[in-house]
Formats: C-alpha cells, sequence, structure tokens
C-alpha cells in the first residue's frame, strides 16, 4: 500500500478523494467506485502501487499516437482496476479487476525507477500509462514519470479523460501527452455505458490544452449506441472548438465481453465520421482498427502524404523540422527532428 494523494480527511474517519470525477466520499475499510483506493482507519491508500498486471513494448502508434514521436516504441505498463465499466472493455480481464474483490492483488511488483531502468534498456522514448486508466494508479504513474522524465523519457496516458483538474495540476510537469476517449457525446451513453458523466470527459480535454498537453483523441463508434450523423458531427464540432489540430481517431468496434452478439462497425460509417471530421474542419483525421484505411498522415494544405503507416508500423516519415517537405506546412504534433 502507498497513502494516496489527492484526498481530505472527513469526519468519522471518512475520506473525499479528489483524483477523478467521481470524487468519491469513502467510510472506513471501503473502496472508492475504482475498487482499489482503499480507506484504512481514516486514511486513504493506493493498493495497487508497485503492483502492474502488464508491462510491454508497443509501438506509440498502438496507444493510438500518430502525432506523437511516431515510429518510436513506448514502454508500457498498467495495473488492476478502472473508474468506468464500459460493457465491451477489451481489457475487461485487468480492468474491472478490483482489489475488494481479490485477497491477493494479481500482477507483478515493478517499482518507478524499475520500469525506467526497463524503458531505457529497450529502447523507449516514452512511458505510456494504459490498458487500464491511468487515473486509478496515479500514485505509480506520478513517480514513474518524475523519475522518466529526469532521464529525458517522455510520458503519456491513455486515458478516459475522468480525472480531476486537481490531478491535472499535480502530474503536468511530467505528462507529455494524453489520448483521451471521447467515448460518445451523449450524458444518456456516459450514464448508461460507462456509469459517468460527459461533462467532465470535454473539460479534461480543454484543460490539457491548456496546459500545454498534446492531446489526441479516440471514439470508439459502436453500431446503434453513438454512430449517428448527429452525434458525430458534435463530436467533431466540439474537438475542432478546442483545437482543430487535434487527431482524432475514429476506431472501429468488434465484439467483446459482454457486447459479443454484435456487429462490428461497417466501414462505411467509419468513413462517413471520417468525412464529418473533414467537413467541421478537422485537419487530422484516421480511422482506426482497419488495416489500410486511413492511418497516413497527409498535409493538410496540399495533401500529399507525409506519415505512411501500415497497423502500428511507421513505414516512412517525411517530415522536416516538423514541416511538409513540398509546401513548408507546419504539422501539428511532437516529431523527432532527426534519424
Amino acid at each position: 500500500m502507498k497513502e494516496a494523494m489527492l484526498y481530505t480527511e472527513l469526519e468519522k474517519k471518512k475520506v473525499s478523494c479528489f483524483l477523478c470525477r467521481h470524487r468519491c466520499q469513502i467510510a472506513p475499510e471501503k473502496f472508492g467506485v475504482c475498487g482499489v483506493r482503499e480507506n484504512k482507519e481514516g486514511k486513504l491508500y493506493s493498493q495497487v502501487y508497485g503492483k502492474v498486471i502488464a508491462a510491454h513494448v508497443d509501438p506509440i502508434e498502438k496507444k493510438p499516437f500518430y502525432h506523437f514521436l511516431p515510429g518510436t516504441q513506448s514502454f508500457s505498463v498498467a495495473t488492476i482496476g478502472c473508474n468506468f465499466r464500459c460493457p465491451f472493455c477489451q481489457n475487461w480481464q485487468i480492468s474491472h479487476a478490483t482489489k475488494k474483490e481479490k485477497e491477493e492483488l494479481p500482477g507483478h511488483s515493478l517499482s518507478p525507477q524499475d520500469a525506467v531502468s526497463l524503458a531505457q534498456k529497450y529502447g523507449c522514448r516514452s512511458i505510456a500509462y494504459t490498458y487500464t486508466e491511468p487515473t486509478i494508479f496515479f500514485e505509480y504513474a506520478y513517480d514513474t514519470a518524475k523519475i522518466a522524465h529526469a532521464k529525458g523519457i517522455t510520458n503519456v496516458f491513455v486515458t478516459n479523460g475522468y480525472m480531476t483538474s486537481e490531478a491535472l495540476d499535480a502530474i503536468n510537469p511530467y505528462l507529455d501527452a494524453c489520448n483521451v476517449d471521447l467515448k460518445a457525446f451523449s450524458e444518456k451513453y456516459y450514464k448508461e455505458i460507462c456509469k459517468a458523466r460527459l461533462q467532465p470527459v470535454l473539460d479534461s480535454i480543454r484543460y490539457m490544452k491548456k496546459l500545454g498537453i498534446w492531446v489526441e483523441v479516440t471514439t470508439l463508434v459502436v453500431p446503434h449506441l453513438n454512430d449517428g450523423e448527429e452525434e458525430l458531427t458534435e463530436m467533431a464540432q466540439f474537438i475542432g472548438d478546442v483545437d482543430a489540430d487535434i487527431p482524432w481517431h475514429i476506431s472501429r468496434f468488434h465484439p467483446h465481453y459482454n457486447y459479443s452478439d454484435k456487429p462490428p462497425t461497417p466501414v462505411k460509417t467509419l468513413r462517413k465520421a471520417m468525412d464529418i471530421g473533414k467537413k467541421e474542419g478537422l485537419r487530422y483525421v484516421y480511422i482506426g482498427n482497419v488495416v489500410g484505411e486511413s492511418e497516413n498522415t497527409v498535409c493538410p494544405h496540399c495533401q500529399k502524404p507525409l506519415i505512411q503507416r501500415s497497423g502500428f508500423s511507421t513505414s516512412q516519415n517525411l517530415l522536416k523540422d516538423s514541416k511538409c517537405p513540398h509546401c513548408g506546412t507546419l504539422i501539428s504534433g511532437v516529431f523527432k527532428t532527426s534519424d
């Protein structure tokens, strides 16, 4: 256990956690919504600190990040737990696991120092806090990110965006990029599917941009849930209002977990969403989970291909000092300046 950050003590040994936007008030010997932060005699503890359930070297494109150090490797870590309960989560075995349901915490020990050492050993340019929701293992991510930052390694969150502004303020000095799941654009969807709310996610995306964190957005398009033209238009308009240079990853749903009887997203629906994004002025729109569909980065001015991808592999990057070599247009993102 490690004493948690971002909480206050209340009367009768209750605590108020302000790590995520659930803002749980937790009675003694009880857990928050995440299932891994426990009130022990009036103090809040993280039960997953340094106990990773996954640690792998991935292409940064797998997160997905297309405008943040493309073609590099990211050391990717996670603990169990999440503060959402999406019924089609592809990592539900670990994200829906909670400490309150398990006597023995699954995973293996990996200290922040060792995580950074492994990232260095494998030549990773970044550490990704991913697979489950990084907000709920915040203390571990914070300590690791701080060490990584001092070693010249960047840090990225793959997140549902449900953290508080206080959490973002705390980790901002060490957090370089976030890919935020904007799962839908209706309160009904967030309440019924995620057991959460939409507005806090929108607030986080805006605040991340204000703090100078590089942001990319991913939307998993699920048939008959969030694939309507009006809703897709509202999402594109919101992203464009924040910054039309935010890359929007439109991802294909595949049947999984409690939605295993649902059909995969038709490719034509993804193409429709991409057309909507471009119509609303977004400069970088990608289709994900479909190999060969709009994976390349093209110049928004001259339309010539700049970064070519296949799956999670970047085969060519023609950018020179973050600019299109054909017309000189500056391409938004964080890119390598030399080989």
